[in-house]
């Protein structure tokens, strides 16, 4: 164990002792000679303050990723790179080819967001997909989704990555990645980390034991996996946070089993490690889970975080209570399997004991005949909160009836919740519009949605049997119904 956190910044091991837990990396950054991160938004939405971590790769590569360093704590980069717009120049002020190409297109103005910028798109350059010549407009658009930009305008910031792909060559960084390795390796933990300051303290096991015992030992703390919820605990609520557990860093958390009938996904997973098997296995799900945040977001995020935080309009949440997930619960190295529809007591209360943890979620596949399908409805495309999510999971009988409908909500209960009086009433009913539409008023003894500045009530409710009718055209290609069947 050490007090001190650990990381290369600027070619050199930095070491910070008696850092405050919940220090935010942009606030260590401008406080400590390195202003070019902006702060916008506070709470990784506006992408001003993106910065770069790097890590090892199973294969010994330095693998680089966007973060967004105003709701990322200090402890949690410690083993890694972290890379700044201050460091992307050569000694001999050469621009990188990122801030040459914004440069060559005129993609700044005031300059604010720029920065952040640069730093999306040189994690983007160093993406295996701009090597190989897979870079299309749609992965451009997905790397900067998380960037926001108020006077320049986007078009010469895409301008800027699209010659920045064309013409990729190797940078400083390529040719400095031995050093770099070296540097990563000497500054690897095979013990768990420590840091306490006054009454407060960050703890990152490495392994599920020391997990299960810190839990145990700190019945409490503040479990934090990706911090992209928790991070604006602090940021924007002014919480204190007296004891931190850091999941990121704890081996068993980022196991990933495929088998033939279902994923089991470890709770420290992120959402970028899970979409390439997602997309593989369960592709109405990866399409969600892009919509999910933006890359910096995804890039810390954890599928197991979104779970156990259980906002009511969490994304992933609906889909999982469609396709009827479970979660293996561990206190102390006891397990319990649950399923997810049993986990939810209230808005923000869970079926969680003291000293216990989400260990890993089991998702079921769709078997044969059997369709799936999830939808996300809100103001924007990118970065924007669910008014409301959708997700359903039909089994039909050799007749063309319903065997079993499973729907998942969220965005209208105080938890992510499935519609049990919907699903009791097209149970045994043929799979038609007539059918579905007589089905639809159970949807309102189902849920008795809120009013917000997303949606309000009747909104929410029309959309959520809107997605009903949608997922029914989905799976048979029927003719729309009439307005007036639908809508009563």
């Amino acid at each position: 164990m050490t007090g001190s956190v650990r990381f290369v910044l600027g070619g050199r091991v930095v070491e910070v002792r008696d850092a405050d837990p919940t220090t935010t990396v942009l606030n260590w950054l401008r406080a400590n000679g390195r202003p070019g991160s902006k702060e916008g938004c506070a709470e990784g939405d506006c992408g001003a303050c993106t910065v770069v971590l790097g890590d090892l790769a199973a294969d010994g590569r330095v693998r680089y990723r966007a973060v967004n360093a105003c709701i990322l704590f200090l402890p949690m980069i410690d083993g890694k790179l972290l890379l700044t717009v201050e460091d992307l120049a050569g000694a001999d002020g050469q621009l990188h080819p990122v801030q040459a190409a914004m440069v060559d297109k005129h993609a700044s103005q005031c300059g604010f967001c720029t920065p952040g910028f640069v730093m999306a798109l040189f994690a983007l350059h160093h993406d295996g997909r701009v090597a190989s010549g897979g870079l299309t407009d749609g992965v451009i658009h997905d790397a900067l989704a998380g960037n926001l930009c108020r006077c320049t305008g986007y078009r010469p910031i895409l301008d800027a990555a699209r010659t920045m792909a064309a013409e990729r060559t190797d940078d400083r960084f390529d040719r400095a990645e031995e050093g770099i390795a070296t540097l990563l390796r000497s500054i690897r933990r095979d013990g768990p980390l420590t840091v306490a300051h006054g009454a407060a303290s960050f703890h990152a096991p490495r392994s599920i034991e020391e997990l299960a015992a810190l839990c145990a030992a700190h019945p409490n703390a503040t479990l934090v996996a990706g911090a992209t919820d928790v991070g604006l605990w602090v940021t924007k609520q002014g919480r204190s946070l007296p004891t931190l557990i850091h999941l990121a860093q704890v081996r068993e958390l980022h196991r990933i089993g495929e088998g033939a009938d279902a994923l089991e996904i470890g709770a420290a997973v992120t959402y970028t490690d899970l979409l390439p098997v997602l997309e593989r296995r369960l592709p109405e799900l990866a399409a969600l889970v892009t919509r999910i945040g933006a890359a910096q977001v995804r890039n810390s995020g954890t599928l197991g975080g979104n779970v156990a935080n259980g906002s009511p309009i969490g994304d992933s949440m609906p889909a999982l209570l469609a396709l009827g997930a479970s979660l293996v619960l561990n206190r102390g190295g006891v397990r319990r399997e649950l399923p997810l529809d049993r986990f939810y007591h209230g808005y923000r209360r869970n079926d969680l004991k003291p000293g216990e943890f989400v260990e890993r979620i089991r998702i079921p596949l769709p078997r044969d005949g059997q369709r799936f399908a999830t939808w996300k409805v809100s103001k924007r495309r990118d970065q924007d909160i669910s008014a409301v999510c959708a997700a359903f999971l039909l089994t039909l009988d050799g007749e063309g009836r319903v065997a079993e409908l499973r729907a998942g909500y969220g965005g209208m209960a105080a938890t992510p919740a499935r519609a049990p009086a919907l699903e009791a009433a097209m149970a045994g009913q043929p799979w038609t519009a007539d059918a579905v539409a007589a089905a639809l008023p159970a949807l309102d003894r189902d849920f008795r949605p809120m009013t917000d500045m997303r949606a309000s009530d009747r909104y929410r409710a029309l959309v959520a049997k809107n997605l009903l009718m949608r997922f029914l055209l989905h799976t048979t290609g029927a003719e729309r119904p009439s307005l007036e069947a639908v809508h009563g």
